[in-house]
C-alpha cells in the first residue's frame, strides 16, 4: 500500500468518559513525540463529574496536532475524528475539514446511543456525512471477538476498546506498537489478565486495519526540524511543578504547598506530592483560606511557600492575600484559571481572572502577576514567580489556565547546572540593646526577611497598618497614604529588575501589532506567522510581565498604527493597555471555554488591514 506524507496532522479522539479517550490521546501523543514531530494537544473534558453516558455533556474528546514543522496549537480544525458514539459525532462535527476522515464505533450509533443524544436520524446514514470519509467500525463487537478465550466479563472486555481504536490508527499513520506495549506492561504487570486483554485489542486494531480495504493509502509524518537536544513531553501543570522543585533547589530553601484541591489546578498538588526526597511538604487543607493561611506561615518561617487554586479558590483567599501583602511575605499564589463567574465551568478554559489577580482584593493592594504562554512556558514562569517572591519580599501571583495546565508539548528542559542560583538572605541576629527595623528597606525596597526565634529580631506582625521601617501599628493618616504609596513603588520598581519586552515575530514597527498574554500565545503567533508568510505587515508581541509592565512596553505599542488584543475573555488586557498607555487599542474576545482559533484571528487581522 502507498505511503502519502503529510506536513501537520490533527487528530481528535471523542467518547464518553468511560471509553477511555483522554489515555487513547495521551498514547498517541508519547508514541509521536518518539518520532521526533512537534505536537501540541488539547484534552476537552466533560464539565460534569458523572454526566449521563451517550449524553451530550458527557462527551469526552482529546484532540493532537503534530506535524513536522513547528505546531503552536492543537489544530483549528480536525482532519481525523474518532467518534465513539452518536454524541461524540454531534458535538465535533462542526470541527472537522471538509474531506476529512471520521472513523465511527458503529455500536454506538444504535437507538439508544440517538435516543440519548437527541438524534433523531442516524448521522451514519442520513446524509449527515456527506462529503466525509466515513470508515465504520464495530469496534465493541471486534473487540469482544479478539478477547473471546480470556476469562473477563463482558463489561471489562468493553473497556479495550479504545486500544483496539490506538491500534487502528497507529496501522494508519505507519507507526509501531511498542511504546503502548510498554505502557500497558509498566501499569498491568500486577494484572497479567487485563495486561493481555489490552495489548491483544491493540494488536486486533492494527491488524483489522492491515486486513480490510478501507485506505486508499496510509500516511506519515516526518521528524520535525527542532533544535537539537533532549526533549520530553510536559504538560502545564507537571512544568510548573518541576519549576516550584527547581526554584526550592535553586535557593536552597524547603518547599511548602498549601492547597485546597479545585479543577484545573489540583494536578499541581497531587505532582507536587510525589517529589517529597526534593524536600518537598504539600498540605491538604480543609478548605481554600486555611491553605494559604498555611502557606503565610510557612513562608513567615523561612519556606519557599505557595498556594494553588482556580479562579473561585483565589476569591476565597482574597484577604489574606492582603495579609501576605500587609506583611511583604513572600508568597507565590498560582491561579489556573477556568470559566466563571462562580462554579462556571470548571472544566472549561478562560482567562477572565486578570482584572482579578491586578485588583480584585480590598484596598490598594499590589501584587506582581506573571502568566504562562504554553505548557513548557509553565516551568519558567513558576520559576520566575518564586524569583520575584523571594527578592523583593512579596506575594506573586502566577496566572495560567485549564488550556496550558492539560495541554503538552515537547519540551527541551534544561539541566539543573543551566538555572540561575536564587540569591535568598535572611536578617542577621542583633545584639542587645540594638535596634531592629523590619520594614527598613534596600534597594529594591525589600524588607528583611527574619526567621522566628532569631536573637533580636522580634517584631510585630499582622494585618493592621504598619508604620514606616518600625513595623508598629499606626492609625495616622499622612502614614498610611505613605505606606499605600511605598508598598506600590515596591511593586513598580520590580520593572527594574526582569527583562524588556521583546518581539516575538514581525517588524519592530508598522501597521498592525498584536499583543497577548497567556494562553493565546499559540494562535497569535500562528496566524502572524500565516501572515508575515503572505506579505503582510504584522507583528505579536506576548507580555509574560503584567505587573508591573515591562519598562518598554509602551514604546513598543506606540510604534504601530493599531494594536489588537486577542483575549478568552470580555476585554481586560485591553482596559489594562488603555488606561496605562491612553491607546486605542482594539479588543478581540471569545468566551466560549475554548482556545481562540489561528484562523480566527487571521480573519480579525485581515479586517484592521
Amino acid at each position: 500500500m502507498n505511503i502519502t506524507t503529510l506536513e501537520d496532522v490533527v487528530i481528535k479522539f471523542a467518547g464518553d468518559s468511560g471509553d477511555g479517550m483522554q489515555l487513547t490521546g495521551g498514547q498517541f501523543t508519547t508514541n509521536t513525540a518518539l518520532l521526533g514531530a512537534d505536537l501540541a494537544t488539547f484534552p476537552d473534558f466533560p464539565a460534569e463529574i458523572r454526566a449521563p453516558i451517550g449524553t451530550l455533556p458527557g462527551v469526552s474528546g482529546f484532540q493532537l496536532h503534530f506535524g513536522s514543522r513547528k505546531i503552536y496549537t492543537p489544530g483549528d480544525a480536525c482532519d481525523v475524528l474518532v467518534a465513539m458514539n452518536v454524541a461524540a459525532l454531534k458535538v465535533n462535527l462542526y470541527a472537522l475539514k471538509k474531506g476529512a476522515i471520521v472513523i465511527a464505533n458503529t455500536d454506538g450509533f444504535d437507538s439508544r446511543n440517538m435516543r440519548l443524544a437527541n438524534a433523531e436520524t442516524n448521522p451514519l446514514e442520513d446524509g449527515t456525512l456527506d462529503g466525509y470519509q466515513v470508515i465504520k467500525i464495530d469496534v465493541t463487537k471486534l473487540t469482544r471477538e479478539a478477547l473471546a478465550d480470556i476469562t473477563m466479563g463482558v463489561k471489562e472486555k468493553d473497556r479495550c476498546k479504545n486500544m483496539f481504536v490506538l491500534g487502528f490508527l497507529y496501522y494508519m499513520y505507519s507507526r509501531t506498537l511498542e511504546s503502548t506495549e510498554r505502557f500497558l506492561t509498566s501499569k498491568f504487570s500486577k494484572k497479567p489478565d487485563v495486561l493481555e486483554a489490552n495489548v491483544r485489542a491493540l494488536k486486533a486494531g492494527y491488524n483489522y486495519a492491515d486486513t480490510v480495504e478501507v485506505f486508499a493509502s496510509r500516511y506519515k509524518v516526518e521528524a520535525a526540524k527542532l533544535d537539537p537536544g533532549t526533549y520530553r513531553s510536559i504538560m502545564g501543570n507537571e512544568a510548573a511543578a518541576m519549576g516550584f522543585v527547581a526554584a526550592s533547589k535553586k535557593c536552597g530553601l524547603p518547599l511548602f504547598l498549601g492547597s485546597y484541591p479545585i479543577t484545573p489546578a489540583s494536578d499541581i498538588l497531587h505532582a507536587l506530592a510525589y517529589n517529597k526526597n526534593f524536600g518537598v511538604r504539600t498540605f491538604q487543607a480543609e478548605d481554600e483560606i486555611a491553605a494559604i493561611c498555611s502557606s503565610i506561615g510557612a513562608a513567615f518561617g523561612g519556606h519557599l511557600a505557595l498556594t494553588t487554586t482556580s479562579g473561585p479558590g483565589v476569591a476565597l483567599k482574597g484577604e489574606a492575600m492582603g495579609l501576605a501583602v500587609m506583611l511583604e511575605m513572600p508568597l507565590v499564589i498560582v491561579n489556573i484559571q477556568r470559566a466563571g463567574p462562580s462554579t462556571g465551568m470548571p472544566t472549561k478554559t478562560e482567562q477572565a481572572d486578570l482584572l482579578q489577580a491586578l485588583y480584585g482584593r480590598n484596598g490598594e493592594c499590589p501584587m506582581p502577576v506573571i502568566a504562562a504562554a504554553r505548557p513548557s512556558d509553565a516551568f519558567d514562569v513558576a520559576f520566575e514567580s518564586c524569583r520575584i517572591a523571594l527578592q523583593h519580599m512579596t506575594p506573586v501571583m502566577m496566572l495560567s489556565d485549564g488550556y496550558i495546565a492539560n495541554g503538552a508539548e515537547p519540551w527541551k528542559f534544561p539541566k539543573s547546572a543551566d538555572l540561575p542560583e536564587i540569591k535568598v538572605e535572611f536578617a542577621k541576629p542583633i545584639e542587645d540593646g540594638a535596634t531592629y527595623l523590619p520594614y527598613k528597606r534596600d534597594e529594591k525596597l525589600s524588607r528583611p526577611w527574619a526567621i522566628p526565634g532569631t536573637k533580636g529580631l522580634e517584631h510585630r506582625i499582622g494585618g493592621l497598618e504598619k508604620a514606616n521601617e518600625t513595623g508598629n501599628i499606626s492609625y495616622d493618616a499622612d502614614n498610611h497614604e505613605f505606606m499605600v504609596k511605598l508598598r506600590e513603588e515596591k511593586v513598580e520598581r520590580i520593572a527594574d529588575y526582569i527583562p524588556l519586552q521583546t518581539i516575538e515575530s514581525g517588524p519592530s514597527k508598522g501597521k498592525v501589532l498584536v499583543v497577548g498574554w497567556g494562553s493565546t500565545y499559540g494562535s497569535i503567533q500562528s496566524a502572524v506567522n500565516h501572515l508575515l508568510a503572505d506579505g503582510y505587515e504584522v507583528a505579536h508581541a506576548h507580555i509574560r510581565y503584567l505587573k508591573p509592565f515591562p519598562k518598554n512596553l509602551g514604546e513598543i505599542l506606540f510604534s504601530y498604527d493599531k494594536v489588537l488584543v486577542p483575549e478568552i475573555n470580555n476585554g481586560q488586557l485591553v482596559k489594562v493597555l488603555r488606561d496605562k498607555y491612553m491607546i486605542p487599542a482594539i479588543p478581540y474576545n471569545k468566551i466560549k471555554g475554548t482556545p481562540i482559533t489561528s484562523g480566527e484571528l487571521i480573519e480579525a487581522i485581515m479586517q484592521l488591514m
